[in-house]
């Protein structure tokens, strides 16, 4: 029954998890790769590798340095409701002291103070801003700031209806965005496009419409920011990418597709934002503040590899980082639960009520276009999930590479 599913239904052929802090990893194949534990062997290749091999041929899974599989560890263990689908092992790892690598720093964490920036545009990598250099680089507060100054202050707030702006030579970060000062070259490299008014706002007269003034790339208008103020620039961190101003080089992120470039820009500020903010539930809102998409990070140490279909051997290695595709290396990644806010679903209803009532999740404001882009990274990403792993209680599961 299994070989006339579609392929999306049936999700990994092979997958690995390994968790780096418990020493340990889960490995998944599907019945109709192996049909029993004993079709499967597991050994180490050489120092930086998995071997997986099963009577449709041999995998051979390559692992971050300093990872090594314990021979002999991988044992055949329960697959509750999915054991006439899959076969779970489970197997140990090996951590050397010195391999936590370093990951890609992101925007928030490359700007500096006296150091010259050039800002590009994610989609056509245009220069949009040249040899930027910032006499001072200040956190933002967190966007729900005025409430806590609502909530400890006893005399009215002096802030209320007070924007937090750069000076000429600023740039003030923010939990997904940069504010910087505008200058003339950035009539040349930008557009401006007041956003119509939403249907729910138009039909309401007695709530107020706010209308943004919208920035985009004038080569490829690629959505930008917003002009959030007459010399004020608001550039999210999914939109463009920033590099040193050395010469002529390509940025680095240059050759990433935009659906990988999201994926990576949003992992790495959901793991900066939760270690900063001890933190684990995010509200992904639009800049309207409307709850887009609610995540729930479960842990930031997995290694993870998949392959979606069965592999004859042929080539003989297949590096799988994710589940996105069977050609690149494995690749570390956030595992998180997550909850479309407008799914219809009566249990999910009462998920999202419960966030909102309790504001228990850290607000992510992203444009509509890039919270739509990463609901399908997120949904891909739990559609090629062996189908024990794709749900927990009433939350999806996906995985968001760094």
């Amino acid at each position: 029954m299994m070989e006339d599913m579609p392929a999306e239904a049936r999700g990994a052929a092979v997958f690995l998890e390994l968790r780096r802090r418990l020493h340990s990893g889960l490995l998944i194949v599907r019945k109709d790769v192996a049909g029993s534990p004993a079709d499967v062997q597991v050994t180490g290749g050489d120092s930086s590798s998995l071997c997986i091999a099963t009577p449709d041929g041999e995998l051979t899974v390559t692992l971050p340095a300093g990872v090594t599989f314990q021979q002999g560890s991988c044992i055949p263990t329960p697959a509750g409701e999915f054991c006439g689908e899959e076969l779970h092992f489970r197997l140990r790892i090996g951590i050397e002291q010195s391999a936590d690598e370093e990951l890609p720093a992101t925007v928030m964490e490359t700007l500096r103070v006296k150091e010259t920036y050039c800002f590009h545009c994610q989609g056509c990598m245009t220069r949009l801003l040249e040899d930027r250099a910032f006499r001072r680089v200040l956190p933002l507060p967190h966007c729900n700031w005025n409430a806590i100054v609502d909530e400890w202050c006893c005399h009215p707030d002096p802030f209320a209806n007070k924007k937090l702006l750069p000076r000429a030579e600023d740039c003030l970060v923010g939990d997904s965005f940069v504010l910087l000062a505008r200058d003339e070259s950035c009539g040349q490299t930008l557009t401006e496009e007041v956003s119509p008014v939403g249907a729910e706002d138009g039909q309401d007269p007695k709530k107020p419409c706010r209308r943004l003034t919208l920035a985009s790339c004038a080569s490829c208008s690629l959505e930008l920011g917003e002009i959030v103020a007459p010399g004020t620039l608001k550039l999210y961190i999914t939109q463009v990418v920033v590099e040193p101003a050395v010469g002529d080089r390509k940025p680095e992120d240059a050759s990433l597709n935009r659906s990988l470039f999201v994926e990576r820009t949003v992992a790495a500020r959901l793991r900066e934002l939760s270690n900063s903010l001890s933190t684990f539930h995010f509200s992904v809102q639009t800049p309207d503040g409307k709850a887009f998409l609610l995540l729930w990070l479960l842990n930031s140490d997995s290694v993870i590899a998949s392959v979606r279909e069965r592999q004859v051997g042929g080539e003989g290695s297949i590096g799988c980082p994710a589940l996105h595709g069977p050609s690149a290396r494995a690749a570390r990644a956030l595992k998180l639960l997550y909850i479309i806010c407008s799914d219809s679903g009566t249990q999910q209803r009462e998920i999202v009520t419960t966030w909102e009532v309790s504001a228990i999740g850290q607000p992510v404001v992203l444009p509509l276009k890039v919270c739509e882009e990463l609901l399908r990274v997120v949904t891909d990403s739990n559609a090629a999930l062996p189908a024990s792993m794709r749900s927990m209680r009433s939350y999806e599961v996906a995985y968001l590479r760094l």
